[in-house]
């Protein structure tokens, strides 16, 4: 199966930055589009940002400017780099890949376990 483990993170006032990676792990053939999500208490998950094997880049429009994110294809490792944050940045943000597991087999999402992140006043 394939694991992805978040890391990074945590507590930053407003302004400060948090760099955030995804490390996916497993039995893995291709890993093609990786992202960003982050959820609130009792909202949607949405979309922070997504990035292909090819290195396109998409953001959500309360993100652009502000974070970037990369891949190291070679570590099958994802970064977020979260600059200027606000409080309203706080979330959990989660990690999501569409991976094949071999060269046959459908292309499945996976998600990582969640970690929370708060900017403070």
């Amino acid at each position: 199966q394939v694991q992805l483990v978040e890391s990074g993170g945590g507590l930053v006032q407003a302004g400060g930055s948090l760099r955030l990676s995804c490390a996916a792990s497993g039995s893995i053939f291709s890993l093609n589009i990786m992202g960003w999500y982050r959820q609130a208490p009792g909202k949607q998950r949405e979309l922070v940002a997504v990035v292909t094997d090819g290195g396109d880049t998409t953001f959500a429009d309360a993100a652009k400017g502000r974070f970037t994110i990369s891949r190291d294809n070679a570590q099958n490792t994802m970064y977020l780099q979260m600059n200027s944050l606000k409080p309203e940045d706080t979330d959990v943000y989660y990690c999501s890949a569409l991976v094949k597991v071999s060269r046959w087999s459908p292309v499945s999402e996976y998600w990582g376990q969640g970690n929370q992140d708060t900017v403070s006043t």
